[in-house]
């Protein structure tokens, strides 16, 4: 769900300072690197039916681990289509390891999902191995791998060429679509896309589900010789983990749940909801997001605008971290400012950084920008710093005149190995619901937001695979060790109190709670929580309950 979009030109007017559309340039393309792993998240959606634990009786993979990157290994791994008919078809999934870097005192294997669904462990664990503890990475091999669907793991394709689905998708809304003819032009296309889907992938698509994953970790558990499972899953992952813990008790040595899901509200809902109201909002993905945006238009108006020496440096250094670009003076009135700005997105697009920005597209990249509360080494443009500075830089845009100009084709990214696992997984309104009075709901709870979530579960709406296996509960199973959940107080993606539901889910479970802003704990750091963390995976010892930690960091703290 990468943040381009159509209409008109870019403004003109006096050309920013070079240092200044350096910074946009980055910060546009923090936005587009960000947008692949955060949207995934963001557009789970879901459809309700009876969980068929598949037996442990499929054949043991043998991973032949070759080097492929710097300090990394990789491997291939066999695992059958169908876990009910072991023998039968298979599918190869694309497997990755960091030896542990203390191999003398070595305890085994952590494996690791970085969520989604449909993102790529493969290229995730390289991107995300700093985060992991010191002493985590001394004692585990770290394993992560492509879930079935998904990257280089038989990927669903629905399409030999992608600019197929580009015409596909190119009369869709950027971000969500606003009024009957942009809402109509959203579920036709998404229902043709269901259906190329089906036709392309009528297979693999009955099989896709999280717990098939869970079961093909099973697998390669076994097949790296560990006696339990130890995981760290973040995001959707955590979803994953907690469907694994639930299958595999017995298999649990050790387990993190990084910004959880409620496991009822993603999966089924509560007392029938899941028959009226989609996974995102079953889940308040738009209420947590909605008061994030808050927290960052408060906290930017009162951490002011860049002034005199504050202006030089560049975005996201030492000096202008403890400002915001975009701030109108007060919190009121950065909020009356961020509503005037898309007030003028909604008739006259700009072109940014190589992008055009709509209201759609510019929410969706502001919420997909609120995961990160300050910068993400080797990720240009992450942080509320760098939003700021973007926000900023696109409401001076919107004040100059327009000037005609030819602007570049929008690229829509491809939704389909998504939506193959969220729209065969959890209960979803169907075609016939009125998905224009759900966003009206969502918009009257959560502000701006809620359309952008109820729009995102409607794609769902005209999916035409489920799969039989795909685990809907109970999640009580008593698990061999305790689990341990860790949550964001504040997270724009997976609310806090999804977190507080899977840890009172679960049978065994104890929640770590980290008083600050962004979306997992991993990628918002604290020396904290990575303390508790690293003890517990290593020596099976929980934090004590209640306890909580403060982030490394605060948004605009400097």
């Amino acid at each position: 769900m990468t943040p381009t979009s159509p209409p008109p030109g870019p403004a003109a007017g006096p050309r920013p300072h070079r240092a200044s559309r350096t910074a946009a340039r980055r910060t546009a393309a923090g936005w587009r690197l960000g947008a692949g792993a955060a949207a995934a998240a963001l557009l789970a959606a879901v459809c309700p039916a009876t969980a068929l634990a598949a037996p442990d009786t499929g054949p043991v993979p043998r991973l032949t681990w070759e080097k492929c990157a710097d300090g990394f290994e990789c491997a291939t791994a066999r695992v059958p289509l169908d876990h009910h008919d072991p023998h039968g078809a298979g599918i190869d999934l694309a497997v990755i390891r960091h030896p542990a870097e203390d191999h003398a005192h070595r305890i085994g294997s952590l494996f690791y999902n970085p969520g989604g669904p449909a993102v790529s462990g493969v290229k995730a664990l390289p991107a995300m191995l700093g985060r992991f503890p010191e002493e985590v990475r001394k004692r585990f091999d770290i394993v992560s791998f492509d879930p079935r669907g998904t990257g280089a793991s038989a990927p669903v394709q629905c399409f030999d060429d992608p600019q197929d689905e580009q015409a596909l998708l190119a009369g869709t809304a950027a971000g969500y679509p606003e009024g009957e003819d942009q809402q109509q032009a959203w579920s036709a296309a998404y229902r043709r896309l269901a259906r190329q889907c089906a036709d392309r992938n009528p297979a693999l698509l009955p099989h896709i589900s999280t717990a098939n994953v869970a079961r093909d970790m099973e697998l390669l558990r076994r097949a790296v010789g560990d006696r339990q499972l130890t995981y760290l899953g973040t995001s959707y992952g955590s979803y994953l983990g907690a469907t694994y813990a639930n299958l595999f008790p017995g298999r649990v040595r050790a387990m993190i749940l990084d910004s959880a899901p409620d496991p009822v509200a993603w999966s089924t809902g509560r007392g029938g909801q899941g028959a009226t109201t989609g996974t995102l909002l079953r889940n308040g993905s738009d209420l947590a997001a909605g008061r994030v945006l808050d927290a960052f238009l408060d906290q930017c108006g009162q951490a002011g605008p860049l002034t005199g020496s504050q202006a030089g440096p560049r975005p996201g250094s030492q000096a202008d971290s403890r400002s915001c670009a975009f701030s109108a003076g007060t919190a009121a009135a950065t909020r009356a400012r961020y509503g005037e700005l898309f007030a003028r997105l909604r008739t006259r697009p700009v072109a940014f950084g190589g992008m055009t920005f709509t209201a759609g597209s510019t929410l969706e990249a502001t919420i997909l920008s609120l995961y990160a509360a300050n910068p993400v080494p080797g990720i240009p443009g992450t942080g509320w710093t760098q939003l700021g500075a973007t926000l900023g830089a696109l409401w001076a845009a919107t004040e100059a005149p327009a000037a005609p100009t030819a602007l570049p084709p929008v690229v829509h990214p491809s939704p389909d190995q998504v939506l193959a696992v969220a729209c065969s997984d959890s209960a979803d309104p169907p075609a016939r619901a009125d998905h224009a009075a759900l966003a009206a709901l969502a918009r009257a709870r959560s502000g701006e937001v809620g359309p952008y979530f109820a729009w995102a579960d409607e794609r769902c709406a005209d999916w035409p695979a489920r799969d039989r296996d795909r685990y809907d509960g109970p999640w009580n199973h008593p698990t061999a060790r305790p689990v341990l959940v860790v949550a964001n107080t504040d997270d724009p993606a997976m609310p806090y109190e999804g977190s507080r539901a899977m840890a009172r889910s679960l049978a065994r479970a104890r929640l770590l709670t980290v008083d600050g802003y962004g979306h997992t704990v991993l990628a918002n750091p604290s020396d904290c929580a990575a303390r508790h963390e690293t003890r517990y995976l290593v020596e099976g010892v929980l934090p004590a309950p209640g306890t909580v930690c403060a982030p490394d960091r605060q948004p605009f703290g400097g």
